[in-house]
């Protein structure tokens, strides 16, 4: 009987956003939002599920992104203010940095905490957790 292999975060791993920006910034990407998430963000800043889908949400094929600005930032940072819809973000805001890509190997792991100051530092994330968040994260 095959058992699944173990994973090197198997003691779990430290995380606190520190509301730097790097992970909202640099270069373009995709921010998935499903509708609920999407209905959720409108409501969080007081509009019209439809009004916010035109100003801030793109088409990608046939699932739906937030916009961003042409340097790739996203449409709600604010290098004063940091994340202005933080406790609204989307879950693939929400589970950073713990996507299968920043975890397959420790080298992984060691390139993100060289780009986010709050990795490695902070709150203790059990295994459990991590994969709960790997398990949600938008692919």
């Amino acid at each position: 009987m095959d058992t699944p292999e173990t994973p090197w975060y198997q003691d779990g791993l430290r995380f606190t956003c520190t509301q730097c920006g790097n992970c909202c910034t640099g270069a373009p990407g995709y921010v998935w939002v499903s509708p609920e998430e999407i209905q959720a963000l409108a409501a969080s800043l007081g509009l019209e599920t439809e009004a916010f889908s035109r100003k801030f949400v793109r088409r990608v094929g046939s699932r739906y992104s937030l916009i961003e600005r042409p340097n790739g930032e996203c449409v709600f940072w604010k290098s004063d203010r940091g994340c202005t819809v933080y406790e609204s973000r989307p879950v693939q805001c929400r589970t950073w940095p713990f996507w299968s890509e920043n975890l397959e190997t420790p080298d992984d792991w060691r390139r993100v905490r060289r780009g986010c100051p709050g990795a490695g530092q902070g709150d203790f994330f059990p295994l459990e957790a991590i994969e709960d968040a790997m398990k949600r994260t938008p692919q």
